[in-house]
């Protein structure tokens, strides 16, 4: 009696995990189509444009790009080089040293000969106190702040507090930015000056590619499995996932790599909100329940060209704190902006959007968890049956091995960043391998977020960054 009585357990169960898993891959497929046709469109869009015309036009709006830094020494003064150089008629450069212990503010010091001065600016969003603002005679748009130690969205807050310009660029210290980047983002500025609040470009990733004068000058796929499984997830998740949401015009995350703002919508809600682990998710949520809430024609975009070059962990351990914050802040977030999920009056993010986060996104990984566990007891007691097994191979794998490929494939016939055949055939490779031991162990990093959440813990979690350049060991300093 108790035997059947389980078997039959575990016989619903399983068949409640196969559902999951149905509705999950299927959403994956629907939006991957709905991004398929959305990189078609937006090809044939921009076939003939000219970002030149952007780039004499007066009616251009200036952009201030803010750089947050703690404990970037070996990447801060490349990813300054690469900012100068953007192809954009007036932007202006504040770098936030946010408390760093390590040689940051040295190294910009050394770099540009930055000079201390009194800078008035209005205080619109609090901030930690700061301790110097400095200027450079070298290079006249260039302001290094120094302040005592806040977190990302306090230096973000900050920066926004000094801008001068009508947009803002938020990116991180260990990014570069594509030189024509910014005329490629701010279109739709342009072209819908009236509603557009914010604009998210693809984040691209540089492990593996040569990097001179603040320049990627080489394209290729990192060495390292560990990051070459995460090429293959950034392009699932920007052109498989985002494209498709942003289509929908209900995007809900910019990536904190790369995004452009205006800087008065993001004023009207406060600035970067220091509750959440992750102030990119929290930040637009809040622009469109603020937007919903007024009842106004409002866009929040991904644009898939404008490029950001950014470094992702190369050893477990980061790569589990990363995720570990990604998915703690994500739940944070949702619980933040409770009241748009399933609310008719905040549309598609509220009706369609964060259900699919809460349900599939948030507690997603305790169901595949409790799933890989239950195949696993099931096979151990006898109980596992052949029929559901293959099924729930089939759900739970093979579809997920389609998408990460389909994701490839899709990059390689539309925007063929990487040029060696042998670069594409790995990405294949990974891409069949990526669901078979790296997402299982993405899952078990984001089951502790779990934990940390319910107990309240906030933590940011340190990354170990390298120098650009290759020849540097990781304990150099670049030149």
């Amino acid at each position: 009696m108790i035997l059947s009585l389980v078997a039959r357990a575990v016989t619903w169960f399983g068949n409640f995990i196969l559902v999951y898993f149905c509705a999950l891959n299927l959403s994956y497929l629907l939006l991957f189509l709905v991004s398929l046709v959305e990189v078609v469109r937006f090809l044939r869009r921009t076939f003939f444009s000219d970002y030149q015309q952007i780039l004499r036009s007066d009616l251009t709006l200036p952009i201030s790009l803010l750089v947050p830094a703690h404990n970037e020494e070996h990447t801060i003064v490349d990813t300054v080089r690469s900012l100068r150089m953007l192809n954009y008629p007036q932007f202006e450069i504040i770098v936030i040293n946010d408390g760093s212990t390590d040689r940051t503010l040295e190294r910009l010091l050394e770099a540009y000969e930055l000079r201390r001065v009194d800078r008035v600016f209005k205080r619109s969003l609090d901030h930690k106190p700061l301790r110097g603002v400095y200027a450079s005679p070298l290079v006249p748009g260039l302001t290094v702040v120094d302040k005592e130690r806040g977190g990302k969205p306090d230096a973000l807050n900050v920066g926004i507090n000094l801008s001068r310009y009508p947009l803002f660029c938020s990116m991180d210290a260990d990014s570069v930015i594509e030189e024509d980047a910014l005329l490629k983002a701010v279109k739709p500025f342009m072209e819908f000056p009236d509603e557009t609040v914010a604009v998210g470009g693809i984040v691209r990733i540089v492990n593996g590619c040569t990097v001179k004068d603040g320049r990627v000058t080489r394209i290729a796929i990192p060495k390292r499995p560990l990051p070459i499984f995460q090429v293959v997830e950034y392009l699932r998740a920007f052109l498989g996932g985002r494209l498709g949401w942003s289509a929908l015009r209900a995007l809900p995350l910019i990536s904190g790599a790369f995004g452009v703002y205006r800087k008065s919508a993001v004023l009207e809600v406060g600035g970067y909100d220091g509750t959440t682990d992750t102030e990119d998710l929290e930040l637009v949520l809040a622009l469109h329940q603020r937007r919903r809430a007024q009842g106004a024609r409002y866009r929040i975009v991904f644009v898939p060209d404008p490029v950001c070059w950014t470094q992702v962990p190369e050893r477990w351990r980061d790569l589990r704190r990363q995720r570990n914050r990604w998915h703690r802040g994500m739940m944070q977030a949702l619980v933040r902006h409770r009241r748009m999920i399933l609310n008719p009056r905040y549309g598609v993010i509220g009706m369609l959007v964060l259900p699919y986060y809460l349900v599939f996104e948030a507690l997603g990984p305790l169901v595949e968890g409790i799933g890989y566990l239950t195949v696993i007891v099931c096979a151990l007691t006898g109980l596992l049956n052949a029929a559901f097994f293959t099924r729930f191979f089939l759900v739970a794998v093979l579809v997920g091995v389609f998408l990460s490929v389909a994701s490839v494939f899709l990059e390689e016939i539309s925007f063929r960043r990487y040029p060696s055949w042998n670069d594409l055939l790995k990405l294949m490779l990974f891409g069949l391998l990526e669901n078979v031991g790296y997402r299982q162990i993405l899952a078990v990093f984001k089951l502790q977020a779990y934990w940390e959440f319910v107990a309240g813990r906030r933590r940011w979690g340190r990354m170990d960054r390298r120098s650009f350049h290759p020849q540097a060991a990781p304990g150099e300093r670049a030149a």
